[in-house]
């Protein structure tokens, strides 16, 4: 077997780039943002615990238990959600949009006690809100771009 030369391109650099959170230009890289604790797996055991949570409040019939479970684990997405979002990695803008809209929702409806139809519509306005003040966020985070497909 004839063995090929690798022929140098002029001018062409020499090792690979980094591959890091931020490139030189200010644009965002290909790896995801570290959680702000380091390396502890917050996030993942705070999803395993939801799901732990759920198993036995399905088992015991425990109403409790599942929806202390189930907001457990839907704290540990929001969280990666919330990190990603605002470090220019992926774009969760209605995701985060809709949460703040049934937080509304909820606050206007059970704690202050308005008709469901007015709580309904400032849910709704604030979804809208919510969204274009998210977009924006993430298009100066991201460098420029409005969303990212892998």
């Amino acid at each position: 077997m004839a063995r090929r030369k690798k022929r140098k391109a002029k001018g062409a650099p020499q090792a690979a780039p980094e591959r890091s959170s931020a490139s030189k230009d200010g644009k965002p890289g290909d790896e995801r943002p570290p959680a702000p604790w380091g390396n502890f797996p917050l996030t993942q055991l705070s999803v395993l615990a939801g799901l732990v949570l759920i198993v036995i409040g399905l088992i015991s019939g425990d109403p409790a238990l599942l929806l202390g479970g189930l907001l457990l684990g839907s704290l540990g997405g929001l969280e990666l959600s919330i990190r990603e979002h605002f470090a220019g990695y992926r774009s969760h803008t209605t995701l985060l949009a809709a949460v703040g809209a049934v937080a509304v929702a909820l606050i206007t409806w059970f704690a202050i006690g308005l008709p469901f139809a007015v709580s309904v519509g400032l849910a709704a306005g604030a979804f809208v809100l919510l969204f274009l003040v998210l977009r924006q966020a993430f298009v100066r985070a991201s460098g420029g771009l409005a969303y990212k497909i892998r």
